[in-house]
């Protein structure tokens, strides 16, 4: 191409010295050979796929160990709460029980104890609660034949009846008895409370049951007693 425009303009400068020739000089687009089987002028499109390989699992030269979380118990409205170390564990057996019913309250005996307790109905399902050893022997006086009761009433007997008429004030407080004496067995608890009495010794509360099934708790702390047991 060089060389074609050189010879170009020395034949201009030529002609200039002469007569004026006009000259067309006709320039076209450069044609873009076509591919041929040269393969120095071969363009090859490569499409390159990638190897499909198996994913490389990656092992931690070290790990972190495990977090260890400690988590407090709950108890459930369900269980009872475990009781703290070397405090006493509750008793639970079956004595041997007497009952009788007064118009205003009643009596047990106990066996287990040998005692007579008390029981005065104060308000709805609760009331005082007194002990009392158990004095009577065989041979004493079971009734007091000078006292008679109202008709539907007894005068209790033997033991109870000892305590009823011996003790100050009783026989007001729990009235006659409504029926006779009987005895069964029933299933008794002693349970230990965190309250202290003045000596520091705990106190605690029994669990007994009547003839017909209702559940009384006796309360050492303040001489009461209710029902529904613990």
């Amino acid at each position: 191409m060089r060389l074609f425009l050189v010879s170009l303009l020395l034949m201009l400068l030529v002609a200039a010295c002469g007569n004026p020739t006009v000259v067309y000089v006709v320039v076209t687009t450069t044609s873009i050979p076509e591919a041929t089987e040269d393969s120095s002028q071969t363009v090859a499109l490569l499409t390159v796929t990638p190897e499909l390989t198996e994913p490389t699992v990656v092992t931690p030269e070290a790990t972190l160990p495990p977090t260890t979380v400690s988590v407090e118990p709950t108890s459930t409205s369900n269980e009872p709460t475990p009781l703290p170390p070397d405090f006493p564990t509750p008793y639970i057996t079956q004595v041997q029980v007497a009952e009788q019913l007064y118009e205003n309250g009643r009596m047990f005996w106990v066996q287990r104890v040998r005692q007579i307790w008390v029981v005065h109905i104060t308000g709805e399902g609760r009331g005082e609660w007194f002990t009392y050893e158990d004095t009577f022997l065989d041979g004493e006086p079971e009734t007091d034949p000078s006292l008679v009761p109202p008709e539907g009433r007894i005068q209790p007997e033997r033991g109870f009846g000892k305590l009823w008429r011996e003790v100050p004030g009783l026989r007001d407080m729990l009235g006659w008895a409504v029926q006779p004496e009987v005895g069964y067995i029933s299933r008794y608890e002693y349970h230990v409370t965190d309250q202290l009495d003045p000596q520091g010794n705990r106190f605690g509360y029994h669990v007994l049951y009547s003839l017909g099934g209702e559940q009384f708790r006796f309360n050492e702390n303040d001489s009461t007693w209710q029902l529904g047991g613990a």
